[in-house]
């Protein structure tokens, strides 16, 4: 397979190009990176590319008993669909939980006071419990009946 590729590099010779990084172009910080990457971490669980495919509206709408139309946030009975706001609600959810297995990974630094330390491992674990149970109660909301058993 490789002399297969090198066919056209024998009639064919590769220009020397030199190519300088610019001056203003620099390494991000790992703070920076960190903030992209959970960006795109919320983004894509909020269903951005349903969003995009999809064009769901912001909110639903359904009529109660005396006729009016009431706005609803989930679209109920429908696993893989979602309305935009159903998805960002549940991002946050999903990036919450995330941010409290971060802040949780920052209790293991020696350098940590035993006060600081306690602070973070609770606001990890509300974190991380928020997230989970509120992510129970949308999926309760979306699917009414679902884990009563």
């Amino acid at each position: 397979m490789e002399s297969f590729y090198r066919i056209p590099f024998s009639v064919l010779e590769c220009p020397y190009v030199k190519l300088r990084r610019p001056s203003w172009l620099r390494m991000p910080s790992s703070m920076v990176v960190f903030a992209v990457v959970l960006f795109s971490y919320f983004l894509v669980t909020g269903g951005i590319i349903y969003d995009v495919i999809v064009e769901p509206p912001s909110l639903g709408s359904t009529t109660d008993e005396r006729g009016n139309s009431r706005p609803v946030a989930f679209m109920q009975y429908r696993v893989n669909g979602q309305y935009i706001m159903e998805g960002l609600a549940s991002s946050f959810l999903f990036t919450m939980g995330g941010l409290g297995f971060v802040i949780l990974d920052q209790t293991n630094k020696p350098s940590t006071p035993r006060l600081n330390r306690i602070l973070l491992l609770c606001v990890a674990a509300m974190c991380i419990l928020i997230s989970f149970f509120m992510c129970r109660v949308f999926m309760r909301m979306k699917l009414p009946g679902y884990l009563l058993n």
